[in-house]
């Protein structure tokens, strides 16, 4: 059975595409592709359910069309409109850095003193600069995603150590 903790969201379904049971998906992370999934997994119903792709195409940097083995109908695509995608975090690509995305729920460490900074709750893309929301001390921190802040990644630990300018976390 799969667990929360064991994916992350890499998008949500649009609106039905046709009558033969596409839909429009809206997706944050291209990892699908990047790895060619043979499956993504669906929330229904407060469960999270794998669907196997039959074909995609892309429409744009940000969607695709997607159909979805036994979703053969309109009907049966109208049913996973706002439904959240999502990724298994064992699938993704190990050679490449994590994705903005994957990297929800990770714990943000100071590099030199191994202390935690925080747990990445989100991630705030609304501006030219994609900002990491950083839960701590019961409230929330921004965090700029930048190469020469990020000091290593542990995927296995879900970790991500930072070295960050003094002052930032006071902001």
């Amino acid at each position: 059975m799969l667990r929360q903790e064991d994916v992350f969201k890499i998008g949500r379904i649009g609106k039905p595409h046709g009558v033969k049971g596409e839909v429009v998906f809206l997706f944050t992370d291209d990892v699908f592709d990047r790895v060619d999934a043979d499956y993504l997994i669906v929330e229904r119903e407060g469960l999270l359910v794998p669907f196997y792709i039959e074909e995609y195409r892309f429409r744009s940097d940000e969607s695709a069309l997607l159909k979805l083995e036994g979703i053969d109908t309109q009907e049966q695509a109208r049913e996973l409109t706002n439904s959240d995608v999502f990724f298994e975090r064992s699938k993704a690509d190990e050679d490449q850095a994590p994705s903005t995305a994957e990297i929800i729920g990770y714990t943000m460490t100071d590099h030199d003193t191994g202390n935690a900074i925080g747990t990445i709750t989100g991630i705030d893309d609304s501006t030219a600069n994609t900002l990491l929301e950083v839960s701590r001390n019961g409230g929330t921190c921004l965090v700029p995603v930048a190469e020469e802040f990020i000091r290593a990644i542990d995927r296995k630990k879900k970790t991500i150590r930072v070295t960050l300018p003094e002052g930032l976390l006071e902001i």
